[in-house]
């Protein structure tokens, strides 16, 4: 692997990690109230609102540290899948005012997460082998 694909995938997985990161602070800081009330209209207990602490805090720090950057991003992916079907089902097949998909950005997320996923976190990583 030479350092240019090391420097990819250092800013494909730190970005990604602290775009959901800020998304995961907001909700420390407001509460998942409105993420209980989700889970629970889908029949699930309001406990595992709690899981998105692990999917949009705990991951995306794995994520910027690239240790187990693989595991944060199959967690992020499985986060973005459970928002998308939880919060976003309705827009799946829409389109945005602009033109683009109306889950442009919670695709790019859920993509960007299979990706780090599938290629790992590169050289520049705490746990890099």
């Amino acid at each position: 692997m030479n350092q240019s694909d090391s420097l990819g995938k250092l800013v494909l997985r730190v970005v990604l990690g602290v775009l959901i990161l800020l998304h995961g602070i907001a909700k420390l800081s407001g509460g998942i109230g409105f993420v209980a009330q989700m889970v629970q209209a889908a029949g699930l207990p309001a406990f595992f609102a709690y899981g998105v602490y692990v999917g949009e805090i705990v991951a995306p720090l794995l994520l910027i540290f690239g240790f187990y950057a693989r595991i944060g991003a199959v967690i992020v992916a499985i986060n973005m899948l459970v928002a998308i079907a939880l919060v976003h089902t309705a827009e799946l097949f829409k389109l945005g005012s602009t033109g683009g998909w109306a889950l442009e950005l919670q695709g790019m997320f859920l993509f960007a997460a299979v990706a780090v996923a599938l290629i790992g976190p590169g050289r520049f990583a705490i746990n890099a082998k």
